[in-house]
């Protein structure tokens, strides 16, 4: 079989999109030209902040990246790395002069057995099997040139489907969807000890519990991981389960149409849409976020430029306009929220508060007086604060 086919099409369609973004152009652009004068320095700053780890420290992890990278045919030179960390983490860097680097921390290294550390091995090595790192979403997403509204919104979806693709590539080298879910299971709960069995099944009931309570998040996951680049673990999990049951891991497994189907149902747990629904639902969460972005955007020396910019992309050119009655709307937004809690679940509210803290970022900072207003808006909508705390401090990186 071809690794190749094992990519989510939504990954591929909506890469094949970004690419031909002038922003994203821009900044590949700009990434080659300092490739070009060596102002990258890849290696040289792993070397320094990492222990590079070679076949003879630890043969076995070496052993089990050139069976991935045969598996998934790979002919790429890797140097692997660890750094110190108690966090459960790994990550593949963009080739440098030739050679892939892959690093883990300590804690993963320690705490992952053979067939978990095959799955996450394979996952990073899939990341550059379906050339990820061409977009480069971490420099575009906290560059001084802040991506519009509507370019990191696509950003965002294209990770999660970019995630779902890397664990198809580590699932297909761990072939053991057992071990594949505890890995996950570890990476959600941090746990690596006996203080919990884990269940395969109960893990993955926290999906049917979001789907059962009108989309609000399962018990024990941390709601700010919703509008995150990486997919809520019991999604992966779930997508995974599907993966297996496919024809790219069974000969009389379902489609791989099927299979794509299903994946994007579970994904759209993540991804409400509202800016252009014609519910009532959608209607009422434009409303709130008409209201609540002029309110943000006002709140410190008045609506800038650069904040008008990016209200625009939401609603379209011309919708601010020196005629909009600020003051009228902050005393609607109240009224707006109101009709909007009745209707509306928990996620389809924090889409909104995560759309204003588009907004608020627009001129490349948040006030104090903006992150507070923005907070006060938040506990209106029953949004925790510490989701408007992560969004607008997150940095927006593949792993």
């Amino acid at each position: 079989m071809d690794p190749h086919s094992l990519r989510s099409q939504h990954d591929l369609e909506l890469s094949q999109q970004l690419l031909k973004d002038p922003d994203v152009k821009r900044v590949n652009e700009m990434i080659e030209k300092q490739e070009e004068t060596g102002q990258m320095g890849v290696r040289r700053h792993l070397l320094s902040t990492s222990v590079r780890l070679s076949p003879n420290m630890a043969k076995d992890l070496h052993r089990t990246a050139g069976e991935c990278r045969e598996k998934l045919a790979l002919d790429i030179p890797l140097e692997l790395y660890v750094f110190p960390s108690p966090s459960f983490n790994a990550a593949c860097v963009k080739p440098e002069a030739g050679r892939l680097f892959i690093m883990f921390s300590s804690a993963i290294l320690e705490a992952f057995d053979a067939a978990e550390i095959r799955f996450v091995m394979g996952h990073e090595l899939g990341h550059h099997l379906f050339g990820h790192h061409d977009i480069p979403i971490g420099y575009i997403m906290r560059g001084q040139s802040r991506p519009s509204p509507r370019l990191a919104l696509t950003l965002t979806s294209w990770s999660r489907y970019a995630e779902i693709s890397a664990d198809r590539a580590g699932a297909y080298c761990a072939n053991d969807l057992e071990s594949v879910a505890h890995a996950l299971f570890k990476l959600a709960s941090g746990l690596s000890g006996s203080y919990a069995q884990f269940s395969l099944d109960e893990f993955l009931a926290q999906v049917d519990e979001m789907q059962l309570e009108e989309g609000k998040p399962g018990q024990g996951a941390p709601i700010e991981d919703w509008f995150l680049t990486h997919p809520f673990s019991p999604l992966r999990v779930k997508a995974l389960e599907l993966f297996h049951a496919s024809e790219l891991m069974s000969a009389d497994g379902t489609s791989a149409n099927e299979l794509d189907l299903g994946v994007e149902s579970l994904m759209s747990l993540m991804e409400p849409s509202y800016l252009e629904g014609k519910t009532d639902v959608a209607e009422a969460m434009r409303r709130v976020l008409f209201a609540a972005a002029v309110t943000v955007a006002d709140a410190s020396n008045g609506v800038t430029a650069e904040e008008i910019e990016v209200f625009e992309q939401f609603f379209g050119k011309a919708s601010f306009s020196s005629k909009l009655d600020k003051e009228q709307l902050k005393a609607e937004l109240e009224d707006r929220i109101e009709q909007a809690l009745e209707i509306t679940s928990i996620p389809q509210r924090m889409q909104i508060v995560r759309d204003l803290c588009l907004v608020c970022r627009a001129d490349g900072r948040c006030s104090g007086k903006e992150r507070q207003v923005l907070r006060d808006i938040a506990a209106a909508l029953q949004v925790p604060s510490l989701f408007v705390d992560h969004t607008l401090e997150s940095d927006t990186e593949l792993d």
